[in-house]
């Protein structure tokens, strides 16, 4: 059984009527924190009570408060000796290696004012092993980790699960997905079934809620997403396709973005369209799974601090980059999963700001926006650039416009080629057996 509780508008008291620890208020205060919003009003006394939790909010609502707050609270009310062993207490499981950071800095910014202070490790791909074993010497209060990193230092005897308390699945849709499914049921096995379980996430699809069911006990259901409640202006120009990169240029130089954070669909893509921004004058690097981790979070750090005008990247930046007053985000192409739309368009409009998310979607894009649509209950309407207006018709090198392969006929597949040449075979014994016998 589950309690719900479904879009109340946020808690008008302060941090104060959460009951938090004094430290933890303390530098909530240094950070300017006023007010929580609605997810962490909601959810703080849940995880403060030793609930299981399921909680879904847009993204830049303050989730990672929302979750960490009282996680810290609990570790300073109940503190447990890790003297000679490599317990994890509070284990964090999130996709990828950029939100492992940002987490995991989320964690030492809030802990900033506890004593005694508490030990705070990430792990995750990409970089040396050797150095997050030695990190993992003597345990830690908080591990947040990426599914197969962690497991690798488990292997090793680096890490020791059986303790945890506390488990969290942030970004919990994509954790639950498929692509993580034989690592989450590996890491579940080394955990204890008697834990708190907390899950978090922008997008819960029905799929995946189906799932969260056999890993929670009893948990209250906190749903804020709200399409309506977002501070993200989306629009949508339909454009030829071999016209995009034109009209992406003559966006960001006709808005004079400082800052833009454009997405494809492919690693070549990106590559692609920087070199074209580049020649059009435009400053852009590409942000994607190709890239060494220590490119990559140089290439995030030179946007952040402004010194790349636009980033192209694939999906791995839709979820786990914080970037504060992010003015646009472009979907130069559609996600291929539209769970992964409201993720990307959420990386602007973060913590209250307005923000602005457009989607330039050619003819062969049509139908699948209409899907995103669908499955986020939006409708939006669709505008044309001028000196960019789609045509009527997909151009003949759309590849909307493209002969699609046929199906073979009926009977013709491999297993149909399979059975008869097996009947074959059978008849052919046959009639084998009944000339040996006529003989």
């Amino acid at each position: 059984m589950s309690t719900s509780l479904k879009n109340n508008s946020a808690n008008n008291d302060g941090f104060e009527q959460l009951q938090l620890m004094p430290s933890i208020l303390k530098r909530i205060q240094q950070l300017g924190y006023n007010k929580p919003t609605a997810i962490q009003s909601r959810a703080i006394p849940a995880v403060l009570a030793g609930q299981d939790v399921l909680a879904g909010a847009n993204t830049g609502s303050g989730k990672t408060a929302a979750f960490a707050l009282p996680v810290l609270h609990s570790l300073i009310q109940n503190p447990v000796s890790r003297k000679g062993a490599n317990y994890a207490q509070v284990l964090v499981l999130v996709p990828t290696r950029e939100l492992a950071v940002q987490v995991t800095e989320s964690f030492q910014s809030y802990a900033a004012e506890v004593t005694p202070k508490l030990k705070l490790a990430a792990v995750f791909g990409g970089v040396s092993v050797n150095s997050q074993m030695l990190a993992l010497r003597g345990g830690a209060d908080v591990l947040v980790a990426t599914p197969g990193r962690l497991l690798d230092l488990q292997q090793s005897n680096a890490i020791n699960l059986s303790k945890v308390s506390t488990l969290v699945l942030d970004e919990a849709d994509r954790m639950l997905s498929l692509g993580f499914a034989d690592e989450l049921s590996a890491i579940l096995a080394l955990v204890p079934k008697q834990r708190q379980t907390l899950m978090f996430s922008a997008t819960f699809p029905d799929e995946v809620k189906a799932i969260t069911a056999k890993h929670l006990q009893s948990p209250v259901e906190i749903e804020i997403q709200r399409a309506d409640e977002s501070t993200v202006q989306q629009q949508v120009y339909t454009v030829n396709r071999n016209q995009k990169t034109a009209l992406l240029s003559e966006l960001i130089k006709q808005n004079q973005w400082r800052q833009v954070l454009v997405f494809a669909s492919a690693k070549n893509s990106c590559n692609r369209v920087a070199q074209k921004l580049e020649k059009a004058g435009i400053s852009a690097q590409v942000f994607h799974s190709d890239k060494a981790q220590g490119a990559r979070n140089r290439i995030l750090t030179e946007f952040k601090q402004g010194e790349i005008a636009v980033l192209v990247a694939t999906d791995i930046a839709a979820r786990g980059i914080d970037i504060a007053k992010l003015p646009v985000v472009i979907n130069y192409e559609l996600p291929r999963s539209p769970s992964d739309y409201m993720h990307r368009i959420g990386r602007s409009g973060r913590a209250g700001e307005t923000g602005l998310a457009i989607s330039l979607i050619s003819h062969d894009e049509y139908h699948h926006f209409k899907v995103i649509e669908k499955r986020h209950k939006i409708r939006l309407p669709r505008q044309q650039y001028v000196g960019f207006e789609a045509d009527d018709e997909a151009p003949a090198d759309c590849p909307s416009r493209q002969e699609k392969p046929q199906a073979k006929p009926a009977g013709t597949g491999k297993k149909h080629r399979k059975k008869a040449a097996q009947a074959n075979q059978a008849v052919w014994q046959q009639a084998k057996l009944k000339s040996q016998a006529e003989k």
